[in-house]
């Protein structure tokens, strides 16, 4: 298995474990998406994944219908993606995914979090070019083969076919998202989720005290509102 695979089995219970957490990222990737491409999820293609993703996550189906009613009102504010880069203690790169309607108060306590845990905000570019920027899709695994999807999905840009129990995951680079998603709904292959993740290239395994320092500074960041994503390059637990 590559490197991705081992990427998405370390952190598969980790990621997105608290339900109200998951619906408020959800409910700012619908705002985007809708000011973004409009409300119709059939001429919107951001939409449409975003919308899949939440079928899977199992947030209710008001919630995103209201979500969409929202992001339609010309009063709602847009969020804006800004992405954060530093160091936690011991040489750990982390890079945070935030999508903010104030943006002085998301840079404050970023960087407040990073001070506080002995941490460093550093500048654009300063440890983004040490992670891969992936994208993912997630497809049921009956009646397909996934060395023959990998075969066919080449030419689209995947990279990382592998099976997952019950599902297929396919890895490819950021930029190929587009095209894998218009060639799986060309083919009529039910995409159950999709998104995108940054991999670390090199890791770094930490214990005791240490790995304690790191993970204070990652749960401060995970349990802000305004945070989507925080990335790092520590191994994680292997009962992750």
């Amino acid at each position: 298995m590559g490197r991705a695979f081992e990427f998405r089995k370390a952190r598969k219970m980790k990621r997105w474990s608290a339900m109200a957490k998951t619906f408020t990222r959800l409910g700012k990737d619908i705002v985007m998406a809708v000011k973004e491409g409009g409300p119709d999820p059939d001429s919107n293609s951001r939409l449409r994944a975003v919308m899949q993703n939440a079928k899977a996550a199992n947030m209710p189906k008001d919630n995103v219908e209201r979500a969409i009613k929202r992001a339609s009102d010309k009063s709602q504010e847009n969020y804006k993606e800004v992405l954060f880069e530093g160091y936690a203690p011991h040489g750990i790169a982390v890079l945070v995914e935030t999508a903010t309607d104030n943006n002085n108060r998301t840079v404050a306590n970023v960087r407040s979090y990073f001070n506080k845990c002995n941490g460093n905000l550093g500048t654009s570019g300063s440890v983004e070019f040490m992670f891969d920027h992936t994208c993912n899709f997630k497809i049921g695994a009956e009646g397909l083969d996934p060395e023959e999807l990998e075969l066919e999905f080449i030419d689209y840009g995947a990279e990382e076919i592998f099976q997952d129990e019950n599902e297929i995951l396919i890895y490819a680079p950021f930029e190929s998202f587009g095209a894998i998603q218009k060639a799986l709904e060309t083919k009529e292959i039910e995409i159950i989720s999709s998104g995108f993740e940054r991999i670390p290239q090199v890791t770094k395994e930490l214990s005791g005290e240490a790995l304690a320092d790191v993970e204070k500074l990652l749960e401060k960041l995970e349990e802000d509102d305004d945070v989507q994503n925080v990335y790092h390059s520590m191994v994680e637990a292997a009962s992750a």
